[in-house]
């Protein structure tokens, strides 16, 4: 198995984790503030080693993953800049948004047969 994918699978597995642990608890607090900024590191690792898994589509090396990739980086920029400037509910929504779309919706596509998690995981 190709190192970005452990990294990536690792990195996944922790901001699923971490990510939900700082959706269910107080907002606005320093250790919502750190968890948060672990959980924005975990997820640009996520997409940064995305670019590095090397499997063959038929366009290419690229494909709707790295477009969710490149998405997901400006909208984790967007989100900062929400907080940043006092915009608290713009940053949830945000927030949220990629938890459950770019975090458990590729995550569930990755399980799918004919993908190398399922594969991996499932024998699909």
């Amino acid at each position: 198995m190709q190192p970005f994918i452990i990294i990536h699978l690792v990195a996944a597995l922790l901001a699923l984790f971490l990510g939900a642990i700082v959706l269910f608890r107080r907002k606005g607090t320093t250790s919502h503030r750190l968890l948060g900024w672990v959980w924005v590191v975990l997820m640009v690792i996520i997409c940064l080693s995305s670019f590095f898994i090397q499997t063959i589509y038929p366009f290419g090396w690229f494909n709707f993953i790295h477009l969710l990739s490149v998405f997901t980086l400006v909208m984790l920029v967007q989100a900062i800049r929400h907080i940043r400037n006092g915009r608290i509910r713009s940053h949830q929504i945000s927030m949220i948004s990629i938890y459950f779309l770019a975090l458990i919706g590729a995550g569930i596509g990755a399980l799918m047969p004919g993908r190398l998690l399922g594969s991996f995981l499932f024998g699909w």
